[in-house]
């Protein structure tokens, strides 16, 4: 009887890792294809038109404009690398080994496939991608793309660095919110890219870019608002809220709570984060205890300290 459960026990750790192992090489394949979608969307609906969507690819894309022997994808990596390099440096591991790929392996798919079809609108199964008299189109389709693509490489816990980066260092001493530095620096992106085209309909057609871009992501990673609200139960909460308060700089509230079946006594952590925290803030829980509970809710709206003001609260 004991030989049959030893079986039996061998049979389901076996099982477990084989389901791990294809957890792991789907996360990965999914990183992959979203920066395919990604580096697409740039390739065929927005290096073509000039568009600036704000990002390290639109800042690529102004740069090329004026050094047309050098690629957006490589202007890509060119700050990528290095921001990589300073993020590292500055917060620690935060950054996983899916960041690291996704920031490298976006502009060298771009790369590759602007080698391969080239520059100017893209013949594709016989038929040519010309939106030259419809940039809305273009503006449309590559901000869905590449929605898709970032929602993608979101939904493995990475990001696709760049802008992000950036707009972590600024939010880090500039004591301002993560949100409004990327807003800050995509806006900067968009004013080069005026400056560089001197085209006054550029941030139009930027702008649409963005805001379908933004709703793609929403819809990929099934989160309809930028805020998420998070319940953590953990028997390491004391860490966990040291890398709230010191590393995040954002404050939290504990609730006191106990198990339903033992009456233990806990201490649950309330947290409200933009969407594009929950990464780091997950990455960091699973490194501190992998024993934690965690519920992530979506916030339809957040109201104070370091969130919308109560005024622009819309009354129904």
């Amino acid at each position: 009887m004991k030989t049959l459960y030893g079986r039996i026990a061998s049979g389901l750790a076996s099982l477990a890792v084989g389901v791990r192992t294809a957890q792991w090489w789907r996360s990965w394949i999914t990183l992959f294809v979203g920066c395919f979608i990604l580096a697409a969307g740039f390739v065929f609906f927005i290096n073509p038109y000039r568009i600036v969507p704000g990002g390290v690819y639109g800042l690529g894309v102004a740069l090329h404009s004026i050094y047309g022997d050098i690629p957006v994808g490589t202007f890509g990596l060119m700050f990528d690398v290095p921001l990589l390099l300073i993020a590292i440096r500055l917060f620690g591991g935060m950054f996983g080994a899916r960041t690291v790929v996704a920031a490298i392996a976006t502009p060298l798919m771009m790369n590759a496939l602007t080698r391969f079809f080239g520059e100017l609108p893209s013949e594709i199964l016989g038929g040519r991608i010309d939106l030259s008299n419809d940039i809305i189109l273009a503006c449309l389709f590559g901000g869905a793309l590449i929605g898709v693509g970032v929602g993608l490489v979101l939904k493995t816990r990475a990001t696709t660095g760049g802008t992000d980066i950036v707009a972590m260092i600024l939010s880090h001493y500039a004591r301002i919110t993560f949100s409004r530095s990327i807003l800050i620096v995509d806006s900067l992106v968009v004013v080069v890219g005026i400056v560089v085209f001197g085209d006054w309909r550029l941030p139009l057609y930027s702008l649409v870019t963005i805001y379908v871009t933004s709703r793609m992501i929403d819809f990929v990673i099934d989160g309809a608002s930028y805020d998420k609200l998070l319940f953590i139960i953990s028997d390491r909460h004391e860490l966990i809220r040291d890398f709230i308060l010191n590393e995040m700089e954002r404050g939290g509230t504990y609730i006191r709570s106990s198990g339903m079946y033992t009456g233990a006594p806990k201490e649950m952590i309330f947290l409200v984060i933009n969407r594009r925290e929950i990464t780091t803030v997950q990455q960091q829980i699973e490194q501190v205890d992998p024993a934690a509970f965690v519920v992530v809710v979506n916030a339809y709206e957040t109201f104070g300290d370091g969130f919308k003001p109560f005024s622009q609260a819309v009354t129904k």
